[in-house]
């Protein structure tokens, strides 16, 4: 294994720690007016997984100068978030999963009224948490908010999730493919990085304009990894349905321009990822080390 290997390793580990705290301390508990309602929010929100986006959160925060407890709060925001958009994914009126991140989905584990309510009550209370956890100015606060706004909703991961609805049984081209992909998953991981810089406290266009980009290639590597591990991973191994796609008549990338050309794609997105913050992150930092991550992962 490499060092770079390994320091990420060790950065993931930790970080993942950082933002189950911070996710357990901020969700509701069973002393709450619904304790049925909190269960299964912390059930989806504290059931395992990559933790990919507050991971950038705190990439970003902490390549601009800042500590990992200035992301704390944005970090737990955007998988509380994320978390919903997942909870709502599984339901059987979208993509009716039965298995996530290795156990039974909210609405199999509980019943769909409690998932759909424990997924809307995610999505406010990751909004909440940005208007009033951490010591942030209310400059900080409000650039926390819109980004996090304007990457999930109607131009951002909603609008994202509906292209992808609406594309079953039919064959997307390339592009439309990818700009369905950059809106459903993209948008997300890009904004974790906007939410870091953010809450840095540093202004830099240069950096926010070479994390934008760097976010944009690594959001499309990750759904070609994802498309490329639906067709050749397992079920024990990814956690959740394999086949899902091709199943419910999707357009994936693998089905257009075949699983070798797929993991081309993935690579030459990493490459132009890393070249992206090759000015402004060492070869050996977190970022380039997680760009190759997404597009070698197995899960």
């Amino acid at each position: 294994m490499t060092e770079a290997y390994l320091k990420l390793q060790a950065f993931m580990t930790d970080r993942r720690r950082r933002v189950d705290d911070s996710m357990l301390r901020l969700l509701p508990d069973g002393a709450s007016a619904a304790p049925r309602l909190a269960e299964a929010m912390t059930y989806a929100a504290l059931g395992g997984g990559k933790r990919i986006r507050p991971i950038l959160v705190y990439a970003a925060c902490e390549l601009a100068g800042g500590s990992p407890e200035q992301a704390d709060v944005p970090a737990a925001a955007i998988e509380l978030l994320h978390t919903y958009s997942l909870v709502h994914d599984d339901l059987p009126a979208m993509d009716d999963d039965d298995l996530r991140r290795g156990r039974a989905t909210c609405h199999r584990a509980y019943d769909e009224a409690t998932a759909i309510l424990a997924g809307d009550t995610l999505h406010t209370l990751a909004f909440e948490v940005l208007a009033s956890a951490g010591a942030f100015a209310a400059s900080q606060r409000v650039a926390l908010i819109r980004t996090l706004c304007s990457a999930a909703g109607a131009e951002g991961m909603a609008a994202g999730q509906m292209q992808d609805m609406m594309a079953e049984g039919q064959l997307l081209t390339l592009a439309a493919l990818e700009e369905m992909h950059y809106l459903k998953t993209g948008r997300l991981i890009t904004a974790s990085l906007q939410l870091g810089l953010i809450a840095s406290g540093r202004e830099d266009v240069s950096l926010a304009s070479a994390l934008n980009e760097y976010g944009d290639a690594i959001g499309l590597a990750f759904q070609v990894q994802d498309d490329i591990l639906d067709v050749t991973g397992s079920a024990e191994v990814l956690g959740k349905s394999s086949g899902a796609d091709k199943k419910m008549g999707k357009s994936t990338f693998p089905g257009l321009i075949g699983v070798d050309a797929s993991r081309q794609r993935a690579r030459q997105l990493c490459d132009q990822a890393c070249a992206a913050i090759a000015d402004r992150a060492p070869a050996d930092s977190i970022l380039p080390a997680l760009a190759r991550y997404i597009v070698e992962r197995q899960h």
